[in-house]
């Protein structure tokens, strides 16, 4: 009802006064007449509804509502929203009647089939309970909340409109909505009287447990908390429970399962008693049906500055647009209009950046509608996730030519719209984009001459390659010389004449002068020629050679460098050859030693140009007894040879003066320790033995060495391994002497590493496999035995072999 403007007796005249009247009356009339449009599109929505379920009339659908609501108390517009949202009551849910208003099938749990509150949730109403006398008129409130919601739009109408409805009746002062989406998690889709922060802080709810709107939502039961001290230990709750110490959450029915809970919130401490609790149920039973309606959609913010968007848009590369979805009546995306475009922003028709803006999706791209692109848009809009699209191909009719194009395409949200951008992946696109990668990763550029009409056309990377501002513009061919180096000049314009006036090919390299240095180029290029053999255009293309150029030259001062340092080794090596041969004669035969046969084998590495330091020693003493010398000297050259030649004659020295085997070689060891400063080879291994031809008793030490390898009978056996560390090792080290009487036919191996020596293999194998092929190839007295070890054995070559086979014939008698 509308209340007269103006009041009698404030000095109006009275034909003011009839016109204010008629005015007021209008405007009461119009009122009437939009509340009157709402529930009448309200109810015709309902009556289609039950057309399409019950395939009656629509008359017949009218007075199937109309005895819906009466058989269950409601009024016509609360049973329309009934039917839109779903709700399936049950068979045997007790009558409202008008005596008894407020009592509810849904609260009474013998209505309900009998089921009970789980433990921990409040009972429902039962038969007995009745709502305060002097409470609020169920049926006052639940009529106009049900003309009410005719009114909203989106979940956040319904929310203030049933926050509105219950804030002086039920001592509501707060309306929270959720809905239950993805994975399980809870989305704030409406709010009324909860401050922005807080509804923020809750805005997005992970499916976790003690939340009380999705026990409600999952239980389909209700969850009343009034005992702020008890519902903290059990329940995470919204905001302080100082601030709100009641509250009450219910889940909306109306669909199966249940995805919605609608929360209330008191400031006041006093528990929703029974009748109000009805009425909550009731007021949420009504929501049911918008909620349902508006499939959760939210209000979408109308505070965007669009001219904002429009002028950012502008000043961003690339195609971007920003889309208004638009929707149905019920809430559907029917379309897209673009509100904001870049620049860059073309449609296949040709239109360009501010040439879209206004123009809708389906007009612009009519076969979009029913794609993955389409609902990529509509999934973006709806959950708010980044749609990422793969790319797809769009074919188009544009003034009678068809024409494809392949896109890539994302979508975000922003303020309930879409900003879209894409990519535009076309052949030739992508051919003039690999086109310009191949120049930048080759440092190569195409060039283009028409000398006819003195054209030039040069590709951005060519400016690059001569240090050149685009600005200044390409060079002309004839004056491509005066560029060049004054060394290059007379060459390369020799080739440039004949290129244009022969049209000989032209393949030449080429320096210039940069800010960097000299630059290496080349030039490839061919002419085109007329009949009469005049060139009319050439094309080619230069490239920086500069980094190769850099490279071949660092090669050659390499190789050079190699050369040289080949030499100094070979020499070296020459010396050391020549010198180890002086220092170590091979003798071509068997040596006759103290009545003992010597055999000596001594092969260099046939790898490297370095010489080994493998050497040995058989020489008669002046007592008559005979000394036997192998060792191994670490390194290679002349150092090695060096060493070996002082170990050598030292020990050949200390031995001829009267020094015992172990003493000769501590000696040994000191004079390494204290010449480890003036030679790379300052550690070694040896074997040296002592024969005494009247007890044919070989006394022997050792020194890192491998053990002597004896053969006698046909068997083979290493002697013990004696305790010595290696020569320059240690001043510690301690050499011990041992004897071995050799017999008629035995051979004693002495044997530097390579002999055996195998890249990989274990050393106990290795000795394994000497003492084998000893065994089967030095039995008897043939000459050849250490021919037939040797090539047996086939030494791997990579190492100096040094081998003493001393044998003690089978008719040797006693001196």
């Amino acid at each position: 009802m509308q209340t007269d403007p103006t009041a009698p007796g404030d000095g109006a005249s009275p034909e003011v006064l009839a016109l204010a009247k008629v005015v007021a009356r209008l405007r009461a009339e119009v009122a009437d007449l939009e509340g009157l449009a709402s529930v009448a599109g309200v109810l015709a929505r309902a009556e289609g509804v039950l057309m399409a379920q019950d395939g009656v009339s629509a008359d017949a659908a009218y007075e199937k509502l109309v005895r819906r609501a009466d058989s269950r108390g409601t009024t016509l517009t609360e049973e329309c929203w009934v039917t839109l949202g779903g709700i399936r009551p049950k068979p045997d849910a007790a009558r409202l009647t008008t005596a008894d208003p407020v009592t509810d099938p849904v609260a009474d749990p013998v209505a309900a089939g009998g089921r009970t509150a789980p433990e921990g949730v409040v009972p429902a109403l039962g038969p007995d309970h009745r709502p305060r006398r002097d409470g609020p008129d169920f049926r006052t409130l639940s009529a106009g909340l049900a003309v009410a919601l005719t009114h909203a739009r989106n979940t956040d109408d319904a929310a203030e409109i049933l926050h509105e409805a219950l804030r002086l009746p039920l001592a509501v002062d707060g309306v929270m909505i959720y809905s239950l989406g993805r994975e399980g998690r809870l989305e704030l889709i409406g709010h009324s009287g909860i401050d922005e922060v807080l509804a923020a802080q809750w805005q997005d709810v992970p499916p976790l447990s003690g939340v009380a709107a999705l026990e409600a939502i999952t239980s389909c039961e209700p969850r009343w908390l009034d005992d702020p001290e008890r519902d903290a230990e059990r329940y995470r709750l919204i905001g302080s429970s100082e601030r709100w110490p009641t509250r009450a959450w219910l889940p909306v029915p109306g669909a199966d399962p249940v995805t919605c809970a609608i929360g209330f919130f008191r400031k006041s401490s006093t528990p929703f008693d029974d009748a109000e609790r009805v009425l909550l149920r009731r007021a949420v039973r009504v929501c049911g049906g918008p909620l349902r309606v508006f499939g959760h959609r939210r209000a979408e913010p109308a505070d965007l500055d669009v001219t904002a968007v429009q002028s950012i848009l502008d000043a961003v590369s690339g195609a971007v647009i920003l889309l208004a979805p638009l929707r149905s009546p019920g809430g559907e995306v029917e379309d897209y209009r673009i509100e904001a475009a870049a620049p860059e922003s073309v449609d296949v028709a040709g239109r360009r950046g501010r040439e879209l803006v206004g123009r809708r999706i389906l007009e612009t791209y009519p076969t979009v509608a029913g794609t993955s692109l389409w609902q990529g848009y509509l999934d973006a809009l709806d959950t708010g996730i980044t749609y990422e699209g793969e790319p797809f191909s769009y074919r188009e009719v544009t003034a009678g030519v068809p024409e494809a194009s392949v896109y890539s395409v994302r979508a975000t949200r922003l303020a309930g719209r879409l900003v879209v951008s894409w990519i535009r992946r076309d052949t030739t696109v992508r051919e003039v984009r690999r086109l310009a990668t191949m120049q930048r990763l080759g440092n190569l550029g195409w060039a283009d001459w028409n000398p006819a009409t003195g054209t030039v056309d040069w590709s951005d990377q060519v400016y690059a390659i001569f240090d050149r501002a685009p600005g200044s513009g390409p060079v002309p061919l004839q004056e491509l010389p005066g560029h060049v180096l004054p060394d290059d000049r007379p060459v390369f314009a020799e080739a440039v004449r004949r290129l244009l006036a022969e049209g000989a090919p032209i393949d030449r390299p080429f320096r210039i002068a940069a800010a960097d240095g000299v630059r290496h180029l080349r030039l490839v290029a061919e002419a085109e020629t007329d009949a009469y053999g005049a060139t009319v255009e050439v094309h080619g293309f230069f490239q920086d050679c500069t980094t190769q150029r850099g490279a071949e030259l660092a090669l050659r001062e390499s190789e050079r460098a190699v050369l040289v340092q080949r030499g100094v080794l070979q020499a070296e090596r020459a010396i050391a050859a020549r010198l180890q041969h002086a220092l170590l004669p091979i003798p071509e035969q068997s040596i006759e030693l103290v009545g003992l046969c010597v055999d000596i084998a001594y092969m260099p590495s046939d790898t490297g140009v370095n010489v080994g330091g493998d050497w040995y020693s058989a020489i008669e003493l002046p007592d008559k007894s005979a000394l036997f010398v192998v060792g191994d000297v670490a390194g290679h050259g002349l150092d090695a040879v060096g060493t070996m030649a002082q170990l050598r004659f030292t020990a050949k020295g200390m031995i001829i003066t009267g020094s015992a085997l172990p003493d000769a070689m501590d000696r040994l060891n000191t004079l390494l320790l204290h010449t480890a400063a003036d030679s790379a080879a300052t550690t070694a291994t040896m074997i040296m033995a002592r024969y005494s031809p009247a007890e044919r008793r070989m006394a022997w030490v050792r020194a890192g060495h491998l053990p002597p390898l004896l053969v006698r009978g046909g068997e083979a056996r290493f002697l013990p391994l004696l305790e010595g560390n290696l020569l320059g090792a240690s001043f510690d080290s301690v050499y011990v002497e041992d004897t071995l009487d050799l017999e008629p036919g035995d051979h004693l191996l002495l044997y530097t590493d390579g002999l055996v020596e195998i890249p990989g293999e274990n050393m106990d194998r290795a000795l394994d496999r000497l003492a084998a092929a000893a065994a089967e190839a030095m039995g008897g007295d043939a000459p050849d035995a250490l021919a037939r070890l040797l090539a047996a054995l086939h030494p791997a070559g990579q190492d100096d072999v040094c081998v003493l086979d001393i044998h003690l014939p089978a008719d040797a008698d006693r001196p």
